[in-house]
C-alpha cells in the first residue's frame, strides 16, 4: 500500500539523503563495526550536507523546518540501507539531544552551542541511566551541589550512546536531594571539564559501531551558565521529550523489519530445497504473509503518530504503543527471517545476522517493553473509566 504522508519535497529530500548514506556511510560500515565506533567526521559531513539540526533556526545553521517527517525519513533510510547502528549516533544527536537544546537553551547558550550542533563539530549525548536505576529516573544518585557560580557534579552513568564521541553531554543530576524527581536538573558537561572521565567503550551483543560508554563525574565544576532550562525541572523536561525518542526508535524498528523482510523475500525465491524454492512451501508463504501484513499495519500507525507529532498531539501513551509494537515486531519478524536463511543466517557474512543482533536492544533502551505496557495500561484504565461514565448517562 502506498504511503500518503510524504510530499514531492520529502521525496527529493529522501533521494538526497539516500545518496549521502550510500556514499559516506555504506562503504565505511564494516570498518566502523570492527572499530566499535563511527568516525567523528561523519557528523561533519552530515552537517555540511544540511542533515543535522534541520529544525534549528537558520541563524545557527539549521533550516528552521518544523516537520518531523524529514527526521523520519533519515531514521528510515539508515535502517533500509543496513547502517542502523552507525546511523543511530546521528539519530541520537538529531532526534533526542538537539530537542533539549532547542527547547531549553537561553540566548547565550544558543550562540555558544547551536552552530556546532548543526555543523557537526559538537557531538551530543544524554546521560540518564545509572548502574542500578534503569528506567527509574526518580532514583538517580548523581548529584550537583550549588557552590557559588558553579555546580559540583558527582556520580556515574552507564549505557550512554555517543559516550566516546560526544563533546556535550546532557547530564541528569539531583540538585535538591530531598525532592525526589522534583529535584532533578539538567547540566551540560563539556568534553574537557576536569573530573569528567569516560570509561571503556562497552562491548555489546550488537550495534557494534555505536559507541556506548560509562561516564564518571568526580567533583566536576560545571558553570551555572551550563544549566539547561530551570533548576529542578529536569524530570519534566525528560518526560516531555521521551515521546519523540520513543517514536524515533519505533521508526527505526519498522524500517529495520522492512529491510529484513525484503532481504528474506529475495532469498526464499532463490534458495532451493528438495528441488524447489523454499518460498514455494506453504509454511514459508504463510509466515511471510504474516510479516507483510504486520508491516503494513505498523507503517500506517507510525505514520499516523508522526503526523500527530507534527501537530503536537502525540501523547505519551501513543508513543509507548508505537515503540512497544514496532520493536516487538522487529524481534519476532527478524527471528523468523533468520530461520529461513538456515545455517547461513547465523553467519556474519549475511546481513540478516547483523539485523538480528542489532535489533534486539530496541525493546530495551528508551524504556523497556514492560514499561511501555505500564504506560499504555494507564491509558486503558482511563478509557474504561470514561466508558463507565458514559454508561451512567
Amino acid at each position: 500500500m502506498k504511503r500518503t504522508i510524504f510530499t514531492d519535497e520529502h521525496q527529493l529530500f529522501r533521494e538526497g539523503f539516500q545518496q549521502f548514506v550510500q556514499k559516506e556511510m555504506v562503504p565505511n560500515n564494516d570498518r566502523w563495526e570492527a572499530e566499535g565506533i563511527i568516525s567523528r567526521d561523519i557528523f561533519e559531513k552530515a552537517g555540511e550536507n544540511g542533515f543535522l539540526g534541520i529544525d534549528l533556526p537558520e541563524e545557527y545553521g539549521g533550516s528552521g523546518v518544523k516537520d518531523y517527517r524529514f527526521n523520519q525519513i533519515m531514521g528510515e533510510e539508515f535502517d533500509l540501507a543496513g547502517v542502523a547502528a552507525a546511523g543511530s549516533g546521528l539519530g541520537l544527536h538529531n532526534d533526542i539531544c538537539i530537542p533539549y537544546f532547542k527547547e531549553y537553551c537561553n540566548d547565550d547558550q544558543k550562540k555558544r552551542w547551536m552552530p556546532g550542533l548543526t555543523d557537526g563539530s559538537l557531538i551530543t549525548a544524554i546521560a540518564m541511566s545509572e548502574p542500578g536505576t534503569g528506567s527509574d529516573l526518580a532514583s538517580i544518585t548523581t548529584t550537583a551541589v550549588k557552590d557559588g557560580e558553579t555546580y559540583i557534579l558527582n556520580g556515574a552513568k552507564t549505557f550512554i550512546s555517543n559516550g566516546i564521541n560526544s563533546d556535550l553531554v546532557i547530564v541528569a543530576a539531583k540538585t535538591d536531594l530531598q525532592a525526589g524527581h522534583r529535584g532533578i536538573s539538567l547540566l551540560i558537561v563539556e568534553r574537557e571539564m576536569q573530573g569528567f572521565e569516560r570509561g571503556r567503550n562497552l562491548e555489546k551483543i550488537g550495534r557494534h559501531s555505536q559507541d556506548t560508554a560509562e561516564l564518571f563525574f568526580t567533583d566536576v565544576r560545571v558553570p551555572a551558565e551550563n544549566l539547561l532550562g530551570e533548576e529542578n525541572k529536569g524530570f519534566y523536561y525528560m518526560m516531555f521529550n521521551l515521546p519523540q525518542e520513543r517514536l524515533n526508535i519505533a521508526i527505526s524498528a519498522v524500517a529495520g523489519t522492512q529491510y529484513a523482510f525484503d532481504l528474506t523475500l529475495e532469498y526464499v525465491k532463490e534458495r532451493q530445497a528438495f528441488g524447489q524454492p523454499i518460498g514455494s512451501f506453504q509454511n514459508t508463504r504463510f509466515k511471510m504473509a504474516e510479516i507483510a501484513t504486520e508491516l503494513e499495519l505498523t507503517w500506517a500507525f507510525i505514520d499516523k503518530c508522526v503526523l500527530a507529532h507534527n501537530l503536537k498531539n502525540l501523547t505519551a501513551d501513543e508513543a509507548a504503543m508505537a515503540k512497544w509494537w514496532a520493536t516487538e515486531l522487529q524481534k519476532r519478524a527478524i527471528d523468523q527471517c533468520l530461520q529461513f536463511f538456515g545455517g547461513y543466517g547465523y553467519m556474519d557474512e549475511y546481513p540478516i545476522s547483523r539485523l538480528w543482533r542489532d535489533g534486539r536492544v530496541q525493546s530495551i533502551y528508551g524504556g523497556t517493553t514492560e514499561i511501555m505496557k505500564e504506560i499504555v495500561k494507564i491509558l486503558a484504565m482511563r478509557l474504561r473509566s470514561m466508558n463507565k461514565e458514559i454508561t451512567k448517562h
